[in-house]
């Protein structure tokens, strides 16, 4: 049985996972930068230790400082979240290697379906439907431009590690190919500490959907369902909502078999989820595995009544799952909003600064997960986002209203935020509908910017 964790993250996913490990009677250890000094998860765990400055690299990302500290509070477990090494096989085994339970697949998963060249090879070999692209990684400028050639424009090249559309680029010109695969592994490096990429087909206007999965060390492997998650811009979700309405049945039942039979092939051990591209025609393609838990998780847990966080432990502890498929329901609907810290007239600039105002909104449905406090003042190292709102329903229009009237009570000062953007977005109709795509988002900023709304 774990004790106590050590989370290896910052902001409201580190604040998530120690409200489960509170209800599970787990101590948990906060680790955190020099800017992280009076940040919430440092406030509400049992133990906290500084691992390094600011920068991610000297902090979040530094392996040795992490373990040192997990071995000096006597930790037996480590969860790392998402983002930062949750996907870094490298890590999974220095972890392992001291005895410590990592908090998530094991390695050869990690290598086999976190590096996304990789992943694709495997789903061929497994028999899912994958997007044309390069089988290995792309190791020069020349290869690069040969690629792109034979698969043809429009394509995208994508980090091999992590993801949340960092180290991604779409191509549309030969021209812009090497100033486009440079940028990504630039990208690469520093988000995820791996300068690996790999090439794809870019498809136009596909949906985003993905299955959550949950699987076992016995060979269980189960699904929650599926999430909408095409609602983005420059590859950053910002409106996740689960189920995904307009996929008939049929279509989500076989995203349901390919992801099941993804997670079998490679003998998936943990939460992770499958992301496919869905294009007009419903049919699917694998893009990629993201082996660890994702910010929209969320949206899964409302649906269902699953809390994943504890999944993830029990799993890790290597117990079987507690439940079968026939008894996982999809109840109502559920939407996750992303509030972000930005300057919406620049450009979504990010503004770091002191919170002054910080009042959320309450009442049935609606769920609030942030690390964010009046007073707190938001770092400039780290991602925008501050605040996840999410609401349930027992239907998408009334999840929609009772989204747009969180969104009115939702009360941030101090630091501009997107929180106006996304009231405006929740009555497009585009939107509502439901039929938006991957350009959907980008073409309502046009429409904002173009009728010149006051945001």
């Amino acid at each position: 049985m774990i004790k106590k964790i050590l989370i290896a993250n910052r902001g409201e996913i580190a604040v998530r996972i120690i409200r489960t490990c509170k209800m599970l009677n787990i101590s948990t250890v906060a680790v955190y930068s020099t800017a992280d000094r009076d940040a919430y998860h440092v406030q509400i765990a049992d133990e906290s230790v500084c691992i390094g400055d600011a920068p991610s690299k000297n902090s979040y990302l530094n392996m040795n400082a992490i373990l040192e500290a997990a071995k000096g509070t006597h930790a037996d477990a480590i969860h790392p979240g998402f983002g930062f090494l949750s996907e870094n096989s490298s890590f999974a085994r220095k972890v392992e290697e001291e005895g410590i339970i990592f908090i998530g697949p094991n390695p050869d998963v990690i290598d086999r379906m976190g590096d996304k060249s990789n992943a694709r090879a495997s789903m061929i070999e497994a028999g899912v439907s994958v997007i044309p692209g390069s089988k290995e990684c792309i190791k020069t400028k020349e290869d690069c431009v040969s690629m792109a050639r034979t698969i043809g424009f429009p394509v995208i090249i994508k980090a091999a590690s992590g993801g949340g559309g960092r180290g991604m680029r779409i191509v549309y010109e030969e021209k812009d190919c090497i100033t486009a695969y440079e940028q990504a592994r630039s990208e690469a490096a520093i988000s995820f500490g791996d300068d690996s990429v790999y090439m794809e087909k870019y498809l136009v206007n596909p949906k985003h959907v993905e299955v959550q999965l949950l699987c076992d060390k016995h060979g269980h492997v189960l699904h929650l369902f599926e999430r909408d998650c095409s609602m983005q811009r420059r590859n950053q979700k910002t409106v996740e909502e689960a189920p995904c309405d307009i996929l008939s049945q049929e279509a989500k039942q076989r995203l349901y078999d390919d992801a099941i039979k993804a997670a079998k092939y490679v003998g998936y051990d943990s939460v992770g989820t499958i992301e496919f591209l869905v294009d007009h025609n419903q049919n699917h393609y694998f893009m990629e595995m993201n082996t660890r838990i994702q910010v929209e998780h969320t949206i899964s847990e409302m649906i269902t009544g699953i809390d994943l966080i504890r999944q993830q432990i029990r799993v890790a502890e290597g117990k079987q799952l507690e439940f079968t498929q026939e008894d996982i329901i999809c109840n109502g609907h559920s939407i996750e909003c992303r509030i972000n810290a930005e300057n919406v007239k620049a450009n979504f600039a990010p503004v770091p600064g002191t919170v002054k105002t910080f009042h959320v909104p309450g009442g049935q449905g609606i769920r609030i997960e942030s690390a964010v406090y009046a007073g707190y003042t938001i770092p400039p190292f780290y991602d925008s986002m501050i605040l996840k709102l999410i609401v349930h329903a027992p239907n998408r229009l009334e999840a929609i209203k009772r989204m747009r009237i969180a969104l009115e009570e939702l009360l941030i000062e101090g630091v501009d935020t997107n929180i106006e953007f996304q009231y405006l977005l929740f009555h497009d109709p585009i939107f509502v509908s439901g039929r938006y795509d991957t350009a959907s988002l980008a073409n309502f900023i046009e429409e904002v910017k173009k009728n010149e709304f006051n945001i």
